[in-house]
């Protein structure tokens, strides 16, 4: 159905083929569009049981991977009483169009032809699987990290048909360190001398370091010391730590493409909700519903103020705190923590 190789298998996977030209923020048009996606559960004939999930940056749309302690029945995401919707997003690649995929033009995939896109546009091909869907309102909107940027901007499109919103170690607007933190990665990623071959394995030694750096914006000084240093007093070499960072890198590399991770992280530089729109508070008045901002205390990437301000602003949004030593990446472990701030602050779901 997919028109490049998924680096990886997916079970379940689900595809809608857009058959009209997408117009990006930029202006430019996407001549074709295919979408990836999951569905759990069962929509009800009203077509407004749904939990829409928006994954983070290098995840795919099968929640069970990663938030499976919160997906089945008698969980967050009661399959027994919800439809549960998790969409690959755009530029990944993981079965939605993105730099691996074919040009129509010529069959030859973009590379780094493949236009810019924002996390605005990526909402806005989510909200073409919606409709596809024909889905009605959204009972829980939810997402960490980008997740919870993609959220924001779904929600702005149509702030009516998102009845409660979950957020996640998000902002309202990327911040400068970690615009920095991304064009690191980039530095990493144009380092490695293949990463403009147009091949899917293009880049492969520049991710792993890209993801090496990026992985100390997402855990703490204080996990690396406790879970990564040596026993061994008289080591000189090949340390714990570093075996860590190589093996995660390597990780990524065996299961994501150089050129996605690249317009991936620019479209998080381009996340501001209050872009065209008078700015993020005027933005954040128009988002209603009850909504609950989730922020980590250990969190370095998106520390808790940026949370603080998303719920001060938000007509109906709660502030709630979580305590974990995982930093950014506690909005994947902390799972009995979230789901108990959730069902507290949210008791409708």
């Amino acid at each position: 159905m997919i028109d490049y190789k998924i680096p990886v298998n997916i079970a379940d996977l689900q595809y809608y083929e857009y058959e009209k030209p997408v117009q990006l923020e930029s202006g430019v048009l996407l001549p074709q569009l295919k979408i990836g996606y999951h569905t759990f559960g069962t929509l009800n004939k009203s077509r407004d049981n749904v939990i829409w999930v928006c994954h983070a940056l290098t995840a795919n749309s099968d929640v069970r991977e990663w938030w499976g302690g919160m997906l089945g029945a008698g969980k967050l995401f009661d399959t027994d009483k919800y439809f549960v919707v998790c969409a690959n997003i755009l530029g990944s690649c993981y079965g939605t169009t993105g730099p691996r995929s074919r040009n129509p033009k010529d069959y030859i995939s973009y590379g780094l032809e493949f236009p810019y896109f924002t996390i605005r546009d990526i909402a806005k091909v989510h909200l073409l699987l919606r409709d596809h869907l024909n889905i009605e309102d959204i009972a829980l909107l939810i997402g960490g990290s980008c997740g919870g940027h993609q959220c924001l901007e779904m929600a702005l499109v149509d702030p009516s048909r998102v009845k409660n919103m979950a957020l996640l170690v998000t902002s309202a607007r990327e911040s400068a360190w970690a615009i920095a933190i991304h064009e690191a990665g980039r530095m990493a990623l144009f380092a490695d001398p293949t990463f403009r071959e147009n091949k899917d394995r293009a880049g492969a030694i520049g991710l792993k370091a890209a993801r090496a750096q990026a992985l100390l914006g997402y855990r703490t000084i204080q996990a690396y010391v406790r879970d990564q240093t040596d026993r061994e007093d008289d080591k000189i070499d090949e340390f714990k730590a570093a075996s860590y960072v190589q093996y995660q890198g390597t990780k990524l590399e065996r299961r994501f493409y150089a050129q996605c991770y690249y317009y991936l992280l620019k479209a998080l530089d381009s996340h501001n909700i209050g872009r065209n729109r008078n700015g993020i508070e005027v933005a954040l008045k128009q988002l209603t519903m009850p909504t609950v901002v989730i922020g980590i205390d250990s969190d370095m990437l998106i520390p808790i103020p940026f949370q603080q301000m998303l719920a001060d602003h938000l007509p109906n949004g709660q502030f709630r705190g979580i305590s974990s030593d995982y930093g950014h990446d506690g909005f994947l472990i902390e799972i009995e923590a979230i789901t108990k701030v959730i069902r507290a602050a949210l008791p409708q779901i």
